[in-house]
């Protein structure tokens, strides 16, 4: 069973991202804030997921959510930045895009950088111990595969 908060009564955002390892695409993160409390019994980290579990939570969290935003760091900006800050990039401005401010940030990982100045817990694990960072896994892999699937249809080869 993952926790739903790493201290009750504080707003948290949940924050994780995408496309780390692949050679293609961007990274892309997510930050999501969940009501007190919020669960679903099908909630995991998102690659122990099936694809068809990812998109029926991805709907019911982008409903259910207090806030939650996805923002992409395209390729040319990894090469400039590399894929570790990129990663820092997309997590640090899908925070900023939330239409509620956290009090504090649960960063799935083990370091995190960021010129907001919120604070924030760094959780290895973090998508297989917390809901709100299991949330943004879900909303950071189903993203960024979405942008694969019709770059693929551009791209074939």
């Amino acid at each position: 069973m993952l926790r739903t908060c790493l201290q009750a009564g504080r707003i948290e955002a949940g924050c994780d991202e995408a496309g780390r390892g692949p050679l293609a695409g961007p990274v892309a993160a997510a930050a999501v804030i969940l009501p007190e409390g919020w669960n679903h019994p099908l909630l995991n980290d998102s690659k122990k997921m099936s694809e068809k579990n990812r998109y029926l939570l991805r709907e019911t969290i982008e409903r259910e959510a207090v806030a939650w935003a996805v923002e992409m760091v395209s390729p040319e900006e990894i090469d400039r930045i590399n894929i570790l800050n990129a990663s820092f990039a997309a997590m640090s401005r899908a925070v900023a895009r939330l239409k509620v401010v956290p009090q504090m940030l649960l960063i799935d990982g083990n370091r995190f950088r960021t010129s907001l100045d919120i604070p924030y817990e760094c959780i290895v694990k973090g998508d297989a111990t917390f809901v709100s960072i299991a949330a943004a896994s879900v909303l950071a892999k189903t993203y960024r595969d979405d942008y694969m699937n019709r770059i693929a249809e551009e791209y074939p080869v």
